[in-house]
């Protein structure tokens, strides 16, 4: 029963947290093509955007590992907060981990090249691929891995960090199911500054 009691104690001062990759660590040039028409929208009109009748997406710039390497701009604010979080989660057992809503890239090692190139220590904060999922919306498949980490009982909190309201309302969303879990959503703008969603 006491290990159990100090298990518990330890799952409550253990937080898990989540950035998302696009407009909220970096800027990038990668745009999504909505087919056939091949109107091509930035990560931010993505967000929003309806598709229409007969209409699908084509991710194939955002799978592009060069593209990224070669367009990625980092948000100041928001990767000195990465550093600042991941330092700090790594000597308290705490978790940081990355959910973006790309698919697998085409060359992992140059994906990862470029975090390591502006100064991220991305082998201790693992890239979960929301896109890999194929699920039609990205908020659905963000809270598919967002469960996945609730569901193990480890974490007393988890935070998010996103530009995008509709996958920070999908965590919100899951804090019923978990009330012994501290959830807290922070959106993100272009310059990194954040506000907190209730």
């Amino acid at each position: 029963m006491n290990s159990f009691k100090k298990y518990l104690t330890e799952a409550k001062n253990k937080g898990l947290t989540i950035f998302d990759i696009d407009d909220t660590m970096f800027k990038t040039k990668a745009k999504v093509k909505v087919m056939p028409s091949g109107k091509l929208l930035t990560p931010q009109q993505f967000n929003t955007y309806k598709l229409g009748k007969g209409e699908e997406f084509d991710f194939g710039e955002f799978k592009s590992a060069k593209i990224f390497q070669q367009t990625a701009v980092p948000i100041g604010r928001m990767i000195s907060k990465f550093k600042a979080i991941l330092k700090n989660a790594v000597k308290s057992g705490s978790k940081v981990i990355i959910v973006t809503a790309r698919a697998d890239m085409d060359d992992k090692k140059l994906f990862l090249d470029t975090f390591r190139s502006h100064g991220i220590d991305i082998d201790k904060a693992h890239i979960y691929r929301a896109g890999n999922l194929g699920l039609k919306g990205t908020a659905d498949a963000k809270a598919l891995i967002f469960k996945q980490f609730l569901d193990t009982n480890e974490y007393g909190r988890i935070r998010l960090f996103d530009d995008d309201m509709s996958n920070l309302k999908a965590l919100l969303s899951l804090k019923d199911d978990y009330n012994d879990i501290e959830f807290e959503a922070w959106l993100a703008d272009d310059k990194g500054r954040i506000k907190r969603v209730k």
